[in-house]
């Protein structure tokens, strides 16, 4: 009998120690008072389409960024364009289509960065090479020689619009439109002198946009 009279006041005692630290939870909150930066870093995809001289052209790039506060993007971006020029070159009796590869600097300014849907002015930076390239070899999937005398240097600076989707932590997906402005193409019997023009896309960034978040505890009076 006493046995069982201890075990019950026991358990009475670990019931009423439980009650209490539950209580005494519920008095807590959770809180973030730093105002420091929250950092982020990602690596992003893009596609893009639109046209040089009406003729479809397509975009694809990589980017690695770095995020201060959500609200400033700035980091490095690498770019490939085709454009299917179909242009008959009498020198060399090619169908020949327009490329480019370039990279530079990706800055990226955001805003309404607390909501799940973010507005961004992004802009690119950059310079490379642009040329022209055996078209019905490519599409028939050969291997493409590319002389040095079809290739030109190039300057791109490219401002843009974007939405931006918060999915998660570490997930975000963009979509928006770009106008590629690009110094002037100096090769022979070149019929385009710019790769400038409108293009739309969308991608998907990978990372971590708030890692560092600050959250404490404060009892509350």
């Amino acid at each position: 009998m006493n046995n069982q009279k201890a075990s019950i006041f026991l358990l009475l005692l670990f019931l009423g120690f439980q009650t209490y630290a539950q209580d005494n939870e519920g008095e807590y909150i959770t809180f973030n008072d730093r105002k420091n930066v929250v950092h982020g870093v990602y690596v992003g995809l893009t596609m893009a389409y639109g046209e040089i001289e009406g003729e479809d052209t397509y975009i694809g790039g990589i980017k690695v960024a770095y995020v201060a506060n959500q609200q400033f993007e700035v980091g490095f971006e690498g770019k490939f364009l085709y454009s299917e020029q179909n242009i008959f070159n009498t020198t060399n009796n090619l169908n020949e289509d327009l490329f480019a590869a370039y990279a530079g600097f990706h800055l990226e300014p955001i805003f309404f960065s607390k909501s799940r849907v973010n507005l961004s002015f992004p802009l690119f930076i950059g310079g490379g090479a642009v040329g022209y390239i055996d078209g019905d070899a490519v599409r028939r999937d050969e291997d493409i020689n590319i002389d040095e005398d079809d290739v030109d240097p190039v300057f791109v600076l490219e401002p843009g619009m974007s939405a931006l989707f918060n999915i998660s932590r570490y997930v975000q997906l963009e979509a928006g439109i770009k106008y590629r402005f690009s110094s002037k193409i100096e090769l022979a019997n070149s019929p385009i002198d710019r790769i400038n023009g409108f293009s739309g896309g969308i991608g998907i960034k990978l990372g971590i946009f708030n890692m560092g978040r600050n959250r404490y505890k404060k009892q509350l009076n």
